[in-house]
């Protein structure tokens, strides 16, 4: 299983990103996708999950407003839309999958699999 996430970069705050991440190597599909990101010196932070089935998400309430994930299952990549970041958004960003449903009891820790991330630099 291999996840690659893409999209990361450097932005001012106020401004948006689009993360984008490329699964492949699942023999079953029945999976499900999420991001959580970790910043240095922090805890790993759970973003939001999707049920590929039927296109259904989750958001924790400190999550909600400014992040929205999606999903192409024919191209088995999901995305992350980032608007209005602030510093305080400056982490390294997982693309990570899973075996359940959304949300999983965890949405930090309670991936199976995980890309090596994407660094977002938000600059004030």
């Amino acid at each position: 299983v291999q996840l690659v996430e893409s999209g990361g970069g450097l932005v001012q705050a106020g401004g948006s990103l689009r993360l984008s991440c490329v699964a492949s190597g699942f023999t079953d599909d029945n999976y499900n996708m999420g991001w959580f990101r970790q910043a240095p010196g922090k805890e790993r932070e759970g973003i939001s999950c999707i049920t590929r089935s039927d296109g259904s998400t989750y958001y924790p309430d400190s999550m909600k407003g400014r992040f929205t994930i999606s999903s192409d299952d024919t191209k088995n990549t999901v995305f992350l839309q980032m608007n209005n970041l602030t510093p305080d958004d400056t982490a390294v960003y997982h693309c990570a999958a899973y075996w359940g449903s959304c949300p999983p009891a965890s949405l930090a820790y309670g991936m199976d699999y995980w890309g090596k991330g994407t660094l977002v630099t938000v600059s004030s």
